[in-house]
């Protein structure tokens, strides 16, 4: 018979059941899942596998809540809403209240603003040589969705 896990008695196991229940993070209900099964003396292999998640990193889940708790469990990835993922933006906050300015005014040409017409004035704004229709058409709905959201408030 394989050797029964250490869990910390942070939590009783009713509790880990109602943190199990109550969580809204698909993440860490797994985690909360599998230690209220491990404090019903199952394996970390066999809750592991219950629960649907790798031996390893159910091991190291139970490491980190053995060691800080109900800290240990929480979802890290979803707190970082500081990391950017890929290159810097475009336009600097400055550059960007300029375009807004800017949309709010009829384009050089007359007509409405486009894409590829936010992608050009891009271009004259930051000096770079190319920026992809595809660009301006994102920063065109960005502020758009500002603008409208402005617009209701006044």
């Amino acid at each position: 018979m394989p050797k029964k896990a250490y869990l910390a008695e942070h939590l009783s196991s009713e509790e880990l059941k109602d943190r199990y229940r109550r969580s809204q993070d698909s993440v860490e209900t797994r985690r909360w899942h599998l230690l209220w099964k491990i404090s019903l003396g199952w394996t970390i292999k066999n809750a592991a596998v219950a629960v649907g998640l790798d031996y390893q990193y159910s091991f190291r889940i139970l490491k980190r809540y053995n060691e800080l708790g109900e800290e240990g469990v929480k979802n890290l990835k979803k707190k970082s809403g500081e990391h950017r993922r890929g290159k810097e933006p475009l336009l600097k906050e400055e550059q960007l209240q300029k375009l807004k300015e800017e949309l709010k005014k009829r384009p050089a040409d007359g007509g409405i603003w486009t894409g590829p017409k936010v992608a050009r004035w891009i271009e004259k704004e930051t000096g770079r040589e190319k920026v992809w229709n595809q660009r301006g058409w994102d920063y065109l709905k960005k502020v758009q969705i500002f603008l409208s959201k402005t617009e209701t408030k006044t």
